[in-house]
C-alpha cells in the first residue's frame, strides 16, 4: 500500500464558468497523464467526455483523475459548477479530503461561489483558492482576492501574488521566499527579482498574510504582537495548522488555459492539504469510524457512471481498512452480496487495473457490482459500518415526458429509468390520475440534458412537455330530488333503472360519501352499490374540465325496478345519469391545489422575493432571518409554480433555494378557472 501520509484526495469546486475542468486539465498536464493541454470549447479535455458535456462546453457529472505529483499519490475529483448539475456535490465532496475552489479572476466571488464555499465549511473540509483566468481582458486580481474575505468571510494566506495580469501575466511572486517566478513556454518557470513597480505592494500582502497565520494560533499571535515578526519555520508551521483546522485558506493565482500555475497549485495541494489518516472520524448510523488502514474495510459508493463497454461503473472512496481485487464483500446498506474483480484506477473514461491495494482515501472504481447504489456503504463482513448519507438538496423542477409515437409510454419510462442509478438527483414517477411520465431534477438545463442522454443511449424519441396542475371540481351549492332513469329496449331483454338522488356539498378534505336511505324495496339491495358506482365513475370524469369532483355526499332514497329488464349495468347508467343532472342544476366550483412553499434568499433578496411571490397569487405567511439568510414562506397556486426554479434562479443570482409540498385546495379565482375551462374543451374538440 502506498504511504498515506503523502497522499491527497480532493474535489475541484467552484461556480459554472470558472475554469474548473481546465484546471484539472493543465494538473494532469503537469503530473504527465497528458502530453497535450485539451481545450473545453474544443471538446478535447480528458475529465469531459460525455457528448452532452461537449456540445455544451461544460461537466454535467463528476470527472476522475488518479496521477502522481512528485511520487505521491493524487486522487482528483472535478464537480460540475452548474447547480443544473450539482445537486449530489455533498456526496463528491464526503469522498474528498480537502476542497479546491476556483475563482474566476474576471467575476471573482459569485453568489454560486458563496453556495458551494458554505457547503466547504459546513462538512468541516480544509481548503485552498485558486483565482484562475488571470489571462483574461477584464482579469482584476485585487477584487477577486477581496471577495474571499468580504464575501466569503474567510481568511486568506497568499502563497502567489500575479505578475501583470491580463495580457501582461506572465508570473507570480512566491510570498514565502520572497522570489519572483516567471512563466515560460510549456509550462517552464524560471526565478527572477521580484519587479521594482510591486515590489511595496507585495511587502504589505506579505504582512498581512503573517498576520492571519499569526491571528489563527494563540501562541503565534502572542509571539508577533511581541516581537512584531516570526520566523520562516513558524510562518510555515502556523500556515499548515491553520489551514487544517479551516482557520486559513491558501490563495494561488493561476492561468490554466496558458498552464501557468499548475506546479504551484500542485505543492501547494501537496503540502497543505490533508492526507486521509487526517480524516476526521466518519459518522455512521450506528458510531463511528476511523480513518485508517487498521480498521475494518469500509467504502463509501458515491457516484455510478454508465460505460458503454464494462457496463455500470461503482466509484468508491475507501473510508478505511484495505480495499483488495478479487475480494468478496457485503453491501451493509441491503444486505445484498458482492464481488469485485479488478480494482480500476479512472482518469477521465480511461480506466486502468490497480497494481497495489487501496487504503482510505483511495477513490477506486469496481466493474459490474450488481446490487449496489450511489449511498451504499460496502463492508467486508456482517456488522460493518454504514456511513450516514450526505444531505442532498430536493429537485426543483418537474416536467412530464411523453413519447413521440403513442403506445411507447413503458419504453420511455424504461429509457429514463436506467438514469437513476448514475444520477440521484432525478426523480421519476408516474402521475396516478393524468398518467403521464413525470421528471424531476435541478433545473430545466438538468432535465434536457438527462432526456438527451437516455434519447442517444437507448434510441427513443421522448418529448418534453409541463406537467397538467391537478384541479378538482366541487359542489358549491346541493341538488335535490334527482332523477337518473336508464330504460334500453332493443329487441330481447332490456335495460331498466331508476334512482333518485340528493346531493350536498361536505367540507374541504371530507371527500366522497354515499349513504343509502332507500325503504321498501323500491330498488333492491343487489343493485344499490352499482349507482353508487355509477356516480363516483362520472364524477372522476368531472363536468367543468374533466378533473374529479370531490368532497360531496350522495343520498340515494328512491327509485324503481323491472323484474326482467333491470341490472347492475343498468343502475350503474342511472346513477351516472343522476350525478351529471345534479351537476347542471347545483352551483360548481373549479378547485386549484395550494403549496406551501419555504424560499431561503439572501437577507438582500427578501423584497423581490415575497413581491413575486404575490404577483403569483401568493399569500405570504411570514418570513425568519438567520446569519443573513432570509426564510419565506406562502401558500402558492401549484399553477404559478411550475417554472419557478429557473425565476428564482435569475432574480437572486442562483443564491435562492426553495422546496414546497402541497397544503390544501382552494376556489380558483374565476379568470383563471375560466381559463382551465376553456382549455380543456379546446382540447376535447381538438380530439
Amino acid at each position: 500500500m502506498p504511504d498515506l501520509k503523502t497522499q491527497r484526495t480532493y474535489a475541484l469546486v467552484g461556480h459554472g464558468g470558472s475554469g474548473k475542468t481546465t484546471v484539472a486539465e493543465m494538473l494532469l498536464f503537469n503530473a504527465g497523464v497528458i502530453n497535450r493541454l485539451g481545450k473545453v470549447e474544443d471538446g478535447t479535455t480528458v475529465l469531459d467526455y460525455e457528448p452532452e458535456e461537449i456540445k455544451r462546453r461544460g461537466s454535467t457529472q463528476p470527472g476522475f483523475a488518479t496521477f502522481k505529483w512528485k511520487k505521491n499519490d493524487h486522487f482528483l475529483i472535478d464537480t460540475p459548477g452548474d447547480s443544473n448539475f450539482s445537486g449530489d456535490l455533498s456526496y463528491a465532496m464526503t469522498a474528498a479530503d480537502g476542497a479546491v475552489l476556483v475563482i474566476d479572476a474576471v467575476d471573482g466571488v459569485k453568489p454560486q461561489t458563496r453556495k458551494v464555499w458554505s457547503q466547504i465549511k459546513g462538512m468541516g473540509l480544509p481548503a485552498m483558492i485558486v483565482v484562475n483566468k488571470m489571462d483574461r481582458d477584464r482579469a482584476e486580481f485585487d477584487t477577486a482576492f477581496a471577495g474571499i474575505s468580504e464575501a466569503l468571510g474567510a481568511r486568506p494566506a497568499l502563497l502567489y501574488y500575479p505578475i501583470g495580469s491580463k495580457e501582461e501575466f506572465r508570473g507570480v511572486v512566491d510570498m514565502m521566499s520572497g522570489k519572483a517566478l516567471l512563466f515560460g513556454a510549456d509550462g517552464a518557470v524560471s526565478e527572477a527579482a521580484v519587479p521594482d513597480d510591486i515590489a511595496d505592494e507585495v511587502e504589505a500582502l506579505r504582512e498581512a498574510m503573517v498576520e492571519n497565520i499569526a491571528e489563527s494560533d494563540e501562541e503565534l499571535m502572542e509571539k508577533y504582537l511581541e516581537e512584531g515578526q516570526l520566523s520562516q519555520e513558524e510562518i510555515t508551521k502556523g500556515l499548515a495548522a491553520g489551514v487544517a483546522a479551516g482557520e486559513l485558506v491558501p490563495v494561488v493565482v493561476a492561468s490554466a488555459l496558458n498552464n501557468q500555475g499548475g506546479q504551484m497549485i500542485l505543492d501547494t495541494i501537496q503540502n497543505l492539504l490533508p492526507d486521509p489518516l487526517a480524516h476526521k472520524p466518519w459518522v455512521g448510523e450506528e458510531g463511528e469510524r476511523v480513518s485508517s488502514p487498521d480498521e475494518p474495510l469500509a467504502c463509501f459508493v458515491f457516484k455510478t457512471l454508465a460505460d458503454p463497454f464494462a457496463g455500470q461503473l461503482t466509484v468508491v472512496r475507501v473510508l478505511s481498512g484495505e480495499l483488495k481485487s478479487d475480494s468478496a464483500l457485503l453491501n451493509a446498506s441491503n444486505g445484498e452480496k458482492e464481488r469485485v474483480g479488478q480494482l480500476l484506477l479512472m482518469s477521465g473514461k480511461e480506466q486502468s487495473p490497480s497494481k497495489t491495494p487501496m487504503g482510505p482515501g483511495s477513490i477506486a472504481t469496481l466493474a459490474k457490482l450488481k446490487n449496489t447504489s450511489t449511498g451504499d456503504t460496502l463492508v467486508a463482513e456482517k456488522g460493518g459500518f454504514v456511513l450516514k448519507r450526505p444531505d442532498m438538496a430536493p429537485q426543483l423542477i418537474t416536467f412530464a415526458l411523453a413519447p413521440a409515437e403513442k403506445g411507447e409510454e413503458d419504453k420511455v419510462y424504461a429509457a429514463v429509468a436506467k438514469l437513476l442509478d448514475e444520477d440521484i438527483t432525478l426523480v421519476l414517477t408516474r402521475d396516478g390520475e393524468s398518467g403521464d411520465i413525470l421528471l424531476s431534477g435541478m433545473g430545466q438545463n438538468h432535465i434536457e440534458v438527462s432526456v438527451d442522454k437516455a434519447k442517444r443511449r437507448y434510441k427513443t424519441e421522448i418529448l418534453l412537455k409541463t406537467p397538467k396542475v391537478p384541479y378538482r371540481e366541487t359542489f358549491k351549492t346541493g341538488a335535490r330530488e334527482i332523477q337518473g332513469r336508464h330504460k334500453k329496449q332493443s329487441g330481447g331483454r332490456g335495460q331498466f333503472g331508476d334512482c333518485w338522488i340528493h346531493v350536498t356539498p361536505r367540507g374541504s378534505g371530507e371527500g366522497y360519501e354515499f349513504a343509502d336511505q332507500v325503504v321498501g324495496g323500491s330498488i333492491p339491495r343487489q343493485f344499490i352499490p352499482a349507482v353508487d358506482k355509477g356516480v363516483q365513475e362520472s364524477a372522476a370524469r368531472g363536468v367543468l374540465a374533466g378533473y374529479p369532483v370531490i368532497d360531496f355526499q350522495v343520498a340515494l332514497y328512491d327509485g324503481s325496478f323491472h323484474s326482467v329488464d333491470s341490472s347492475e349495468m343498468a343502475f350503474k347508467v342511472a346513477g351516472s345519469l343522476a350525478f351529471k343532472k345534479a351537476c347542471e342544476k347545483a352551483k360548481m366550483a373549479l378547485l386549484e391545489p395550494i403549496m406551501l412553499v419555504t424560499v431561503a434568499v439572501p437577507d438582500a433578496f427578501m423584497g423581490d422575493v415575497i413581491g413575486d411571490l404575490s404577483s403569483r397569487r401568493g399569500k405570504v405567511l411570514g418570513s425568519d432571518s438567520q446569519a443573513g439568510i432570509t426564510e419565506v414562506k406562502a401558500h402558492v397556486p401549484m399553477a404559478e409554480m411550475l417554472k419557478y426554479a429557473p425565476d428564482l434562479n435569475s432574480m437572486t443570482g442562483g443564491q435562492g433555494t426553495f422546496f414546497m409540498e402541497f397544503a390544501s385546495y382552494e376556489e380558483c379565482p374565476p379568470q383563471e378557472a375560466e381559463k382551465v375551462i376553456a382549455a380543456h374543451k379546446k382540447g376535447a374538440e381538438d380530439e
